[in-house]
């Protein structure tokens, strides 16, 4: 495994500064005897060696953006990684390649997938991510922007395939718990890029749905159950106010019931508030024993 090392070279503009004054020395000179019997000895014997030696020290000359990293080689061996910003000088038989360290991120293709329950769902995913190492993004993987988003789609759907879209209570679901799932996302993404020098900041899911063939009939289920929770939460309710009605005429001694009363005056308050539409009041102009 190559691992980054620092070789940051030394700064280039003195470097430059000395290259044009040995230029401008080396034409004065010749320029001395220009009209002389040595001119052309003076331009062979001078000038076409400070010359030939400056182009190639200027060759070592290279350029460090901020928040980007320049491979060093030579001659196929890494030598190591500059990384201050600037103007810098180094080897000029060595050759640069460019690494940005910027953060990037890029979105995942919607994949389908089935998940635990075995429905077949559309997924999809946002990373961000950054190179960590140059020297492995450079050398221990053949493309590394193409190795993150391959990696990151296989991990999504690995990850899409352990969870249900939607869990009962007391299991983790990708529509419930999506941001613990990510979690886990981030972590199996970072577990398959760690030779290629990358850091994953951030995934986070940006699609989620049923494949088409089953959307329809998952709606009606989702329907369903939310029809049945919200039965179940206006039942709970109204006991809590019969029990409330009945303990309040006790307490208040307004009227004496017995337990077939009780009975019949549960059964209509219950009536009147789990139904769907308004009660029509009867009004009783007989006796209640009737």
């Amino acid at each position: 495994m190559v691992i980054e090392k620092q070789r940051p070279g030394v700064p280039g503009l003195p470097v430059l500064v000395l290259v044009l004054g040995a230029w401008a020395w080396a034409a004065m000179q010749v320029t001395q005897v220009a009209d002389g019997p040595d001119a052309a000895a003076a331009f062979f014997k001078m000038a076409v060696p400070v010359g030939v030696l400056g182009v190639l020290i200027l060759k070592g000359l290279f350029m460090v953006q901020p928040n980007e990293s320049k491979v060093l080689q030579l001659f196929g061996h890494y030598v190591g990684s500059a990384r201050i910003a600037g103007l810098r000088w180094s080897n000029p038989f060595y050759t640069a390649i460019r690494v940005s360290l910027r953060t990037r991120n890029f979105e995942t293709k919607h994949s389908k997938v089935n998940d635990a329950d075995g429905n077949p769902i559309e997924i999809g995913a946002v990373v961000v991510w950054q190179v960590r190492d140059s020297a492995e993004a450079t050398f221990e993987v053949d493309n590394y922007e193409n190795f993150v988003h391959v990696q990151s789609e296989a991990a999504l759907r690995q990850i899409a395939s352990r969870y249900p879209y939607d869990g009962s209570e007391g299991k983790d679901s990708l529509r419930a718990n999506a941001s613990i799932i990510a979690d886990h996302l981030k972590d199996e993404i970072q577990e398959r890029l760690a030779r290629a020098g990358v850091k994953i900041i951030e995934a986070r899911f940006s699609h989620m749905a049923y494949a088409p063939e089953i959307a329809s009939a998952m709606l009606q289920r989702q329907q369903a159950s939310a029809m049945v929770a919200a039965r179940r939460q206006i039942v709970e309710g109204a006991v809590g106010m019969v029990q409330d009605a009945l303990a309040q005429l006790s307490h208040h001694n307004i009227v004496q019931l017995d337990e077939e009363r009780k009975a019949q005056m549960v059964c209509n308050l219950l009536v009147v508030l789990c139904g769907d539409r308004g009660a029509q009041p009867v009004v009783n102009a007989g006796s209640n024993y009737q």
